[in-house]
């Protein structure tokens, strides 16, 4: 029975510490070095010293990405300012502002994936979240959605988080989901409790995917065959939303509509307790 909890509890200790470093948290990893058994003392040593070394990667990673959104971002503005004080032409102005505009977006993709894993999760109204999302689009002509959503749904995510998701999720839907006949993106948006999962279904009316890239569709820079693949696209959007959603402790997947389109489909953990009002 000593011997057994010699090991046993040096096993739990990594196994938890193990587990935080998934998380991102690694000043909760730091296991004891100064045990009595020399093997487990060694383990623990190297477990240390790999930790210590990853929050120094994670740390670098975070300074990158600032000094990548300031040194890219900076001129980009500056330079749309320019080009809208000082270019005559108003379509050649315009064109060149949308230029600019679309690298300033893939800036912001690349940003996005490379951001650091570990996030703060919150009880928020997925209610609300969606709301906030289409809002800004209602006056699209190239888009109609239709919303079926049980009230009060309340999940535990990250709010801004929640928020890059669903914008990805429209975005490629007005991108890709558009029907053949009316060349209107037609967006179906549904939620509802199961157990204490909330299920979350983003669907268009588009031609769909072919079966065999739907997995595939997730891995970053791929953009699928020919009629969904623009320029000004990543292909990181959907592979966005895989990685915030598996942060936020839930699950992501897509699949084809029976009746035509593409259906983003979410699983997210609802919240303990409602938000207060």
């Amino acid at each position: 029975a000593g011997i057994a909890r010699l090991i046993n509890r040096p096993l739990k200790d990594l196994s938890f510490a193990a587990g935080r470093v998934r998380e991102g948290d690694f000043e909760a990893s730091t296991l004891d070095e100064s045990v009595n058994t020399r093997e487990i003392r060694a383990v623990n040593v190297g477990f240390n010293r790999m930790t210590k070394k990853l929050a120094k990667i994670e740390q670098d990673r975070a300074v990158m990405l600032a000094g990548i959104s300031h040194d890219l971002r900076t001129p980009l503005a500056r330079l749309r300012l320019e080009t809208e004080l000082s270019v005559a032409d108003p379509q050649a102005r315009e064109d060149m502002v949308s230029d600019i505009a679309q690298l300033d977006a893939i800036v912001g993709k690349f940003l996005d994936y490379a951001r650091p894993g570990n996030i703060g999760l919150t009880a928020v109204s997925l209610n609300d979240s969606v709301e906030s999302c289409l809002a800004p689009l209602h006056k699209r002509a190239d888009m109609q959605f239709k919303v079926a959503m049980q009230e009060h749904l309340i999940v535990l995510a990250d709010p801004v988080e929640l928020q890059r998701v669903l914008g990805n999720l429209l975005e490629n839907a007005a991108r890709y989901g558009k029907s053949v006949d009316k060349g209107i993106a037609e967006v179906d948006i549904s939620a509802r409790y199961r157990d204490d999962k909330v299920v979350l279904r983003v669907r268009d009316h588009g031609t769909g995917v072919p079966p065999d890239q739907l997995k595939q569709l997730t891995t970053p820079f791929f953009r699928g065959e020919a009629a969904r693949t623009e320029a000004n696209s990543t292909g990181l959007g959907l592979a966005i939303v895989e990685q915030t959603v598996s942060r936020m402790g839930g699950s992501f997947e897509l699949t084809n509509a029976q009746s035509g389109g593409l259906c983003a489909n979410i699983l997210l953990r609802r919240a303990a307790k409602q938000i207060d009002t």
